[in-house]
């Protein structure tokens, strides 16, 4: 039997792992978390770093694998394309080009270079080097590598900067981060797949945030977000991105701004989006993304793509909850069963401590909407927020409803 080791075990993995055993894997899992979600659908869990070089390669040598892989996150995916390289298997993204497209400081370095629209930027390795920043405020703080947005803050002040600087140095693994011109504008996430070269762009949401949070925290995607013409403008883009990256045979998550009718790349990597992005893409453009990355990464030949744009509204609606201790979640079979919600997607294992809202790492989890027009959802929307109760130990409600009904 094949052998694979899939690293992360969030909910979007799961995907990843009934893919991989359809075609008669036998699948490991390697999560730093004791229970992750995943934990249930593979053979044999390895709790530890997907991060971790020395650790990866051992569980390998000792599985021999046939392939090792990931989805729908970032900073793994250098760590699957380092090691199969090393052990010479299957690995369909350099560990050259997947340290560009993980490492924010090579990216932004290499759109600069070869004029991808992006912010002004500088690359920060020591809190000293702010005094020959040249940027005015505000501006945007980032560590070079980390994943779900941790350590993204927006500074108005030189206080802020140096708090949120000092932060980004202190979680980044080479002691790194990025200090960014601020675009003013709507934010938008645009998925393609490159297909021999040609960048074939599967759909575009608008990414809402949470208000005054202090940090950049996606609360809703939202199709469509974007018309034609905007989208031959990003699909241009995202080719420019391929060709300079030397991405090829792959998936492309690109994050833009539109700042006075000009897209900006705010970051871009060679993967599916996570949040269940794999689900949201589906539904949009027809086209069944994680079995078409299956098939990449084990080597399979596939239909060529063809998208076939769905004319129905359709959102995914995060779930964040206040502290406490999540037991249960109510709610949910009858928001189904009435077709209030299309999918529910649940990223928490319970019970679970919630501590705060900043990143996409606290997400209890999301559901999708669709409907025939904007109001159709609205309703759909107004009614899931008003039945979903996540109970805590305390027996309250401690999902944060208020959130949903700012959209």
């Amino acid at each position: 039997m094949k052998k694979a080791i899939v690293l992360a075990g969030g909910y979007d993995q799961i995907a990843l792992i009934k893919e991989l055993k359809k075609r008669g894997y036998y699948v490991y899992l390697i999560d730093y978390y004791e229970n992750p979600p995943a934990k249930n659908y593979v053979g044999r869990h390895f709790v530890g770093s997907t991060l971790d070089l020395d650790f990866v390669r051992a569980i390998a040598k000792e599985i021999r694998p046939d392939l090792i892989t990931t989805a729908c996150t970032d900073q793994a995916l250098l760590t699957s394309a380092e090691i199969s390289e090393e052990l010479g298997l299957p690995t369909y993204i350099s560990a050259e080009t997947a340290k560009e497209v993980t490492n924010k400081s090579y990216m932004k370095k290499k759109m600069w270079e070869v004029g991808i629209p992006t912010s002004k930027y500088y690359i920060i390795k020591n809190i000293r080097e702010i005094d020959d920043i040249e940027i005015s405020y505000p501006v945007v703080i980032k560590p070079a590598d980390c994943n779900s947005s941790k350590g993204v803050k927006k500074a108005q002040n030189i206080t802020e900067l140096i708090n949120a600087l000092t932060n980004a140095l202190k979680i980044s693994r080479t002691n790194t981060a990025i200090v960014e011109e601020f675009k003013h504008g709507k934010e938008f996430s645009a998925d393609f797949y490159i297909e021999h070269g040609k960048a074939q762009l599967l759909s575009v949401t608008e990414s809402k945030k949470i208000p005054d949070n202090g940090a950049f925290t996606i609360v809703q995607s939202v199709y469509p977000a974007t018309t034609e013409l905007q989208n031959r403008d990003i699909e241009n883009i995202g080719q420019r991105i391929a060709d300079s990256f030397g991405i090829d045979n792959s998936p492309l998550l690109v994050q833009f701004i539109e700042d006075d009718g000009q897209f900006f790349v705010i970051e871009f990597s060679a993967r599916m989006g996570g949040g269940s992005k794999y689900k949201l893409i589906e539904v949009i453009s027809g086209v069944c993304i994680m079995s078409k990355y299956v098939d990449l990464v084990t080597g399979v030949d596939s239909k060529k793509i063809e998208v076939n744009q769905s004319a129905e509204n359709i959102e995914v609606d995060y779930i964040y909850c206040k502290n406490g201790i999540l037991e249960s979640v109510y709610g949910i079979e009858q928001l189904l069963q009435d077709n209030t919600i299309d999918f529910y997607f649940q990223y928490k294992m319970l019970p679970s401590k919630i501590t705060q809202s900043l990143t996409s790492g606290d997400r209890l989890g999301g559901v999708l909407i669709s409907g025939k027009n904007s109001i159709e959802v609205l309703q759909k929307r107004n009614k899931f927020n008003r039945i979903i109760r996540g109970i805590s130990a305390d027996g309250v409600d401690i999902v944060n409803h208020e959130i949903i009904n700012q959209l």
